[in-house]
């Protein structure tokens, strides 16, 4: 879900090409969900094998990440780690949701046809075996990934702030909060669905005078994942009230709110994205891709297309790599 600040954001459209010889830090989770969300059958089924695996995920992979690689995109997959405790009640609500989203669809499938897809969407699930599965193809394919102690997001943006990573790519402007200078927004989705973004933290602070610790306020009391936020405040309204009191402390001393309700924890949100778990411990090397294992780990295992995995793979043997500087998105 992620916090939600897009009001008063101003992304800008790029593109693929643009993009080129750029290194990207993908939070993998969020990339995997929308494989597993969008990559079905009519009926809502997800792509499986002979075994009964699902492998929609696989199929985004394969098929994504090679445009990336062949437009000279360089991805680097960001895994999460444990959850933070204060994060519970989000991941139980959005089981119970998932939950119920399979039983509609279930229903649908039988009653209302033309339903079901939009159920089976909201119904996906990761588990270990997804994991597992998309590590060991993306490691064929030479791409390199991380393994994050806790939120992929936070990961993502301490490689991007060290200068290891260009970009963060995720669907969620968490990755603003945790000070990814630059986030990538729909780097999955199908181009004639949804417009490749970027976000940039500097002028977005620049642009309502406002710093990250401010930014990082103003999000707390909207809601974020790891807290409900102030009922009946927007963003716009948030804004305004960091702008005038500069820090939710402020805000409380001089009696804005009458009630912490949803913002109790503050101070432990806060240091979530500004104090985030992440780890020094990484190693971003690309590796060549190895033809033989990525088909036999598709094609023999997960009865992929030996014609459409070769053509796959024929884009990525000679990638086109055109540096382009930071500031050209456009």
């Amino acid at each position: 879900m992620g916090v939600n600040i897009g009001e008063i954001l101003e992304p800008k459209e790029t593109s693929l090409e643009v993009l080129s010889g750029k290194i990207v830090a993908i939070d993998a989770y969020n990339m995997l969900y929308q494989f597993l969300s969008i990559i079905r059958q009519p009926d809502g089924t997800p792509l499986k094998d002979s075994s009964g695996r699902t492998t929609s995920h696989l199929s985004g992979l394969i098929y994504r990440t090679t445009n990336l690689m062949e437009k000279g995109i360089k991805p680097v997959f960001v895994f999460d780690g444990k959850p933070s405790e204060l994060k519970a009640k989000v991941i139980k609500a959005r089981s119970e949701r998932k939950e119920e989203a399979k039983r509609r669809w279930e229903e649908a499938k039988v009653l209302f046809p033309e339903e079901a897809f939009k159920y089976a969407q909201a119904s996906a699930r990761i588990d270990a075996g997804i994991i597992e599965d998309s590590k060991t193809l993306l490691t064929y394919l030479g791409i390199p990934c991380v393994q994050a102690p806790s939120e992929g997001e936070a990961q993502a943006a301490y490689m991007a702030r060290k200068g290891d990573a260009e970009l963060v790519s995720s669907q969620d402007y968490d990755s603003l909060l945790f000070g990814a200078p630059v986030m990538l927004k729909n780097l999955s989705a199908p181009r004639k669905k949804a417009k490749l973004e970027v976000v940039e933290l500097k002028e977005l602070e620049e642009k309502h005078g406002i710093t990250r610790e401010e930014l990082v306020d103003l999000a707390i009391l909207v809601g974020t994942d790891f807290n409900e936020g102030l009922k009946g405040i927007g963003v716009k309204r948030a804004l305004k009230l960091i702008k005038k009191h500069l820090s939710i402390e402020k805000l409380i001393a001089e009696s804005e709110i009458e009630k912490m309700e949803g913002i109790e924890n503050y101070e432990l949100v806060r240091t979530i994205f500004l104090q985030p778990d992440v780890t020094e411990s990484y190693e971003i090397i690309w590796g060549t891709t190895d033809e033989g294992k990525v088909k036999e780990f598709l094609c023999e295992v997960h009865d992929f297309s030996e014609e459409r995995v070769s053509k796959a793979l024929e884009r990525i043997s000679m990638p086109k790599i055109k540096q382009k500087r930071i500031e050209q998105w456009l």
